[in-house]
């Protein structure tokens, strides 16, 4: 803040009434909340109980390692007051000046007062402490035990002084530069976010309106040629003077829109293979409501995945297609495979993309921590009562596995900042969540994150024992090196298990930004490895990295059996005529009651 600012009374005053405005409205909306079940915000008391006594018992094994680190923490906080009061006495700047690698704090005052200096070397003391005496902790198993690191390194990032007014110089300068507007804009965007859902706080990380679905993003042309109840099939318009024969079918997840495929032109996988020449169909789910309260996996593979393909394969007259899935949408692409092959109708599929898909759910990575007996159990609850598990409870998990950079970050700057949220197309998707029916939802925790009867070859669908074994398809698979959400070991594990051709590619970045990565721009590279999957480690440590973008050699592999001889196909046929113009009502959610 300038030495010389002057406050202008008459508008502070202004803004203090207003304020008192929006506290009424604020509590008012609070009011409005409805109650939901306690056991999906956080973990039951078991959960506590568990970590409570580890501790305790491993206070009594080892004394040393807890006193050694209470007396640290002590010592150490006793010296950050003592440095604080030193240097307010000396006038002097805080600590030592210590090289920034934590963005929250990249103010200078963190450095140069001695007041905020103290506070951030006191958070980072404890911050330290809490993960010295909750890891590792020896009387627990390991997926408790990384249960209880996950739990403690979110009260670290809840309590972090960037995220409280009186703690945040960023926050307490804007407040003064715009006497008190700042807070203002920030108490009217927390209203406003209050207001939108009666069941919780959902963070409005983009402008809404920035980019409209089947406009700016979600626009690539072509049409919808066939729907069910559970999706929407659309073929899009080809852009090439022949195209290859084999048609291209796009399983997304249903956890989110299709459109994560499609975005803005510049980035939209879906125009780049449309513009290498191929027949590009794509699934676009429903968003369930609590009719759907019955509908399991088995529907989404047969109703969905296995409906889609077979439509495709008569649409173009070929026998069959290449398939591609991404997230929860290329688990259920594995199942329909291994039901295909079970079948003896796996000639349908030729070849096989997959982008960050699990099939082992054995690692879960860090949304493991939320498969627990009492997340599951206040699931089932809200699943009982409600038919679907609300997409305001989808959103918030994974918007927590990422808490910094989706909810304490974008809080500071709406809330405490008072500034807009951005233009940017990945968050506008990441807020434009879907529900999930209740009985999927839970076979999907329960039958494979839980038990992961898909890996053992122990999940049964439509009659039949899925076995990924018995796969023999040539499969591509992409993951990303910092995936939080798909952990690229763990997907390279289930790859390795199938039989047949298989290429493995190690996108950098994480579960979206390393899939949504066009050649253009080549932002991220990628490490690759022609010998077969087997292990990990030893697959990266031989892996070459090429500083460009995976679309490039996944396009060359998907064309390298094929030319393209095939006349620009028309958008459906007689039997399956175009029914409306591309997203479709699906994606708007538009399409509960006029589905057949």
């Amino acid at each position: 803040m300038p030495d010389d600012l002057t406050l202008d009374q008459e508008k502070l005053n202004q803004n203090l009434e207003k304020i008192n405005a929006l506290t009424a409205r604020m509590m008012a909306a609070l009011a409005d909340r409805k109650e939901h079940n306690a056991g999906l915000d956080a973990p039951d008391a078991q959960f506590y109980k568990r970590a409570a006594a580890a501790y305790f018992a491993e206070m009594i094994s080892d004394p040393s390692r807890i006193m050694q680190a209470q007396v640290g923490f002590w010592t150490e906080s006793l010296k950050n007051w003592s440095d604080m009061q030193q240097n307010i006495s000396a006038d002097e700047v805080g600590g030592p000046v210590e090289p920034n690698r934590d963005r929250r704090f990249k103010n200078d005052k963190w450095d140069s007062n001695p007041y905020f200096n103290m506070i951030k070397r006191q958070y980072m003391l404890s911050s330290k402490t809490i993960e010295s005496m909750t890891s590792g902790l020896t009387h627990l198993p390991e997926k408790e035990r990384e249960k209880v690191e996950f739990f403690a390194k979110q009260i670290i990032d809840m309590f972090a002084p960037t995220n409280f007014l009186a703690t945040n110089p960023d926050a307490l300068d804007k407040a003064l530069e715009t006497n008190g507007q700042s807070l203002v804009d920030g108490l009217e965007n927390l209203v406003q976010d209050l207001e939108k859902d009666q069941k919780g706080l959902s963070i409005t990380l983009a402008q809404p309106d920035a980019f409209k679905v089947g406009k700016d993003i979600g626009a690539t042309e072509g049409a919808v040629v066939f729907e069910n109840r559970m999706f929407q099939l659309i073929q899009y318009t080809p852009t090439t003077k022949k195209v290859y024969g084999k048609p291209l079918l796009f399983c997304p997840p249903w956890i989110n829109k299709f459109y994560i495929l499609d975005l803005r032109q510049t980035n939209s996988l879906v125009k780049y293979a449309v513009d290498q020449g191929h027949t590009v169909f794509m699934i676009s789910w429903i968003n369930p409501d609590a009719s759907y309260a019955n509908c399991g996996f088995d529907a989404y593979l047969e109703d969905g995945w296995l409906k889609a393909l077979d439509t495709v394969l008569e649409i173009t007259d070929q026998d069959s297609a290449n398939c591609l899935g991404f997230c929860i949408g290329g688990t259920l692409l594995s199942c329909g495979l291994a039901y295909l092959t079970a079948k003896k109708q796996d000639h349908k599929v030729n070849k096989a993309t997959f982008l960050t898909t699990m099939t082992d759910f054995s690692e879960p990575g860090e949304l493991g921590a939320f498969i627990d007996p009492g997340f599951i159990a206040g699931i089932k609850k809200e699943v009982a009562e409600n038919g679907c598990l609300d997409k305001y409870f989808m959103s918030k998990t994974f918007s927590y596995l990422r808490a910094n950079d989706l909810v304490y970050g974008p809080s500071v700057r709406s809330y405490m900042m008072g500034e807009t949220p951005p233009v940017f197309d990945l968050l506008q998707w990441n807020s434009d969540s879907t529900n999930l029916p209740g009985r999927m939802a839970i076979e999907y925790l329960e039958n494979l994150y839980d038990e992961n009867q898909l890996i053992k070859g122990e999940f049964e669908m439509l009659g039949e024992t899925l076995r990924l074994a018995e796969i023999n398809i040539p499969i591509f698979a992409i993951s990303s090196v910092q995936d939080h959400i798909a952990p690229w070991k763990s997907t390279f594990r289930g790859l390795a298990k199938v039989r047949g051709e298989r290429t493995f590619v190690l996108s950098e970045s994480g579960h979206i930004a390393g899939i949504v990565n066009p050649p253009a721009k080549n932002k991220y590279g990628h490490w690759y490895n022609p010998e077969p999957p087997r292990d990990p480690d030893f697959w990266l440590e031989n892996a070459d990295f090429k500083k460009e973008s995976w679309w490039t050699r996944w396009g060359a592999w998907l064309k390298n059996d094929q030319k393209r001889t095939v006349a620009p196909r028309k958008t459906g046929t007689e039997k399956y005529p175009v029914i409306e113009a591309a997203p479709g009502r699906y994606v708007l959610d538009q399409g509960l009651s006029t589905a057949p």
